[in-house]
């Protein structure tokens, strides 16, 4: 799904800028993940359909007694650019939570309600029952309210490790 997806947009832009990106103007992994998608059939793409709206509805059904599910934005603090080369190097930073948002559709979020000693946000991330988006935006607003982050920037030094 992510090569198919990832070569539709990149074709999108070729088409509509009439050329194909350089190569200093794709991350590796956006590279990687277009190439990638160029091999999928249509019926490939039909069945990962398939596969991921049961996934959708496996995923409603857990949440719907929750309010939310919490988990970890990511494995790590976020790596460089350019650092995730490849489809298998940065696999296990990149495949979280978002991913389920991503595909089912459920709405969530990130919070930086952490910081490292370099200074870089450690996320926490939020996931919501399919179609409440209000209880994410009420809880973000009691947690900037509790843990303010909004003048937070990365590069400044970190006066302590929980913000």
């Amino acid at each position: 799904m992510f090569g198919a997806a990832t070569t539709w947009i990149v074709d999108y832009w070729v088409r509509r800028t009439g050329r194909t990106p350089a190569d200093d103007e794709l991350e590796p992994i956006t590279r990687a993940y277009w190439e990638a998608g160029r091999a999928v059939s249509a019926g490939k793409y039909l069945l990962a359909i398939t596969d991921l709206q049961a996934f959708s509805r496996t995923v409603a059904g857990f949440l719907g007694p929750c309010d939310l599910w919490l988990t970890p934005t990511m494995s790590s603090p976020p790596p460089p650019l350019g650092e995730i080369t490849g489809l298998d190097h940065g696999a296990s930073t990149v495949a979280y939570p978002a991913v389920v948002a991503n595909i089912t559709g459920s709405p969530a979020m990130s919070v930086p309600l952490w910081w490292n000693a370099a200074g870089l946000p450690i996320g926490v991330h939020f996931l919501g029952r399919f179609g409440d988006e209000a209880t994410l935006f009420r809880l973000a607003a009691q947690l900037e309210a509790a843990r303010s982050w909004h003048h937070r920037w990365p590069g400044q030094p970190s006066t302590a490790s929980h913000g």
